[in-house]
């Protein structure tokens, strides 16, 4: 499947909407510190329910550690910089999604390092500024999952079947 990339999230109802999202379509998380809340923290708890449990969820000390461990084939940062929109690119299994933190983003140094190409961006109206964290990772998964053709989902069906 894919993996989802959090770079130093800050607000714990976010990560636990993803952790949530995460545990429903197949796709790992990788959280890199530091964290802005702690594991143990009830708004993390309370908006990732009980699904923590059915999430791969990995956590690097830092974003070289990450690349270490992880040796990403394709990184793609979602990014507000971006030039390709999130549809305009062909996702692939191994693929990674990288996400900043809610009040500032992925560090220039970090999107400096990564081809145009793979600096992405979800449309948005022009006084829009960004999109919320969970939000944003969710219109990424399910695009990159659709691409794949929903891979691992039960009951679907073709609009043929209906």
């Amino acid at each position: 499947m894919l993996d989802i990339v959090l770079y130093e999230p800050e607000i714990p109802q976010n990560t636990g909407n993803i952790i949530r999202l995460c545990a429903n379509t197949g796709f790992r998380l990788h959280l890199i510190e530091p964290l802005g809340f702690t594991w143990d923290d009830k708004k993390l708890r309370r908006s990732g329910l009980d699904y923590h449990e059915f999430a791969q969820i990995k956590k690097h000390k830092t974003y070289q550690d990450f690349l270490t461990n992880e040796q990403p084939r394709r990184l793609f940062a979602l990014t507000t910089k971006g030039q390709p929109a999130h549809s305009e690119v062909q996702f692939a299994l191994g693929d990674y999604l990288m996400f900043g933190p809610e009040t500032r983003g992925i560090p220039m140094t970090i999107l400096d390092s990564l081809p145009l190409s793979q600096k992405i961006r979800i449309p948005m109206t022009a006084n829009s500024r960004s999109m919320n964290l969970s939000n944003s990772v969710a219109v990424a998964v399910y695009e990159a999952w659709r691409q794949l053709g929903y891979q691992g989902a039960t009951n679907l069906s073709k609009a043929s079947e209906l």
